[in-house]
């Protein structure tokens, strides 16, 4: 069964949309996308906290719990998630998983320590990454949002935390980010096809077709929307009825 799933960019408590993680627009107010999302048919929900690292402060818990409060579906929050307690916080809070990105790559322990402590189904580490041909992959981790290059390959990353026992991987291309070209099916299926483990594929979707496309030829098991949803390009249940209509296995 494959997720689709709208995405909830937060920046000071609003839902923003940008292009290549910058240039961000102001969408809408986070509570009321997340229940419409909801009540329109989403399989989950994402809320990224995007400037929570960069400005060295927790998620916006309060916004959380205010979301969580009004949505009927399961719900993920990232963003300055980098220690036991902000996770253990988030799940108070009514979050069903969290997604770790920096702190994965800068203190891979704790990812270990949280899918021992809170089990496989809570955890997932997001991988921002961008094309670099030095690597094998061709696809270097980026942290701190998307601003700061490791030199680590994101394949190998992948693999590194798939070790670790994490529930999911969502890998975002930012050169795919917000461009409405199609995911980066290349990062996709190389992190699916490696790990084994459920890909979220995000970063992209602009069309109907590329939603396909990452399920098809990307191997992942979500799809995850932000600017197509937010600006009423489609609907969910559109997404999921072209999908249908494609032999993909969705919950309509």
């Amino acid at each position: 069964m494959v997720s689709v799933i709208p995405c909830l960019d937060i920046k000071g408590g609003r839902v923003v949309k940008g292009v290549h993680f910058v240039e961000l627009k102001d969408a809408l107010d986070p509570v009321e996308a997340a229940q419409a999302y909801s009540d329109g048919g989403a399989d989950e929900i994402a809320f990224l906290d995007i400037t929570a690292t960069v400005e060295k402060r927790r998620t916006v818990f309060d916004i959380v719990e205010e979301v969580a409060k009004v949505v009927e579906v399961p719900l993920t929050v990232g963003g300055g998630i980098k220690a036991i307690s902000d996770i253990e916080e988030a799940l108070k809070r009514g979050v069903s998983k969290v997604s770790i990105s920096s702190a994965a790559f800068r203190a891979p322990d704790m990812v270990k320590e949280a899918v021992k402590k809170f089990g496989s189904d809570k955890i997932i580490v997001a991988i921002d990454a961008d094309v670099n041909d030095s690597l094998e992959s061709k696809r270097e981790v980026y942290v701190d949002g998307g601003r700061t290059p490791t030199g680590k390959d994101a394949i190998v990353f992948a693999e590194e935390m798939a070790d670790f026992g994490v529930g999911a991987l969502l890998p975002t291309s930012k050169a795919t980010d917000g461009v409405r070209e199609g995911y980066d099916i290349q990062l996709t299926r190389a992190i699916a096809d490696k790990t084994g483990l459920p890909v979220i594929a995000s970063g992209g979707a602009g069309t109907l077709e590329h939603f396909y496309e990452a399920v098809n030829d990307g191997h992942a098991q979500a799809v995850l929307g932000a600017s197509v949803f937010h600006f009423g390009i489609f609907t969910v249940k559109e997404v999921k009825e072209y999908l249908k209509s494609r032999g993909v296995d969705v919950n309509l």
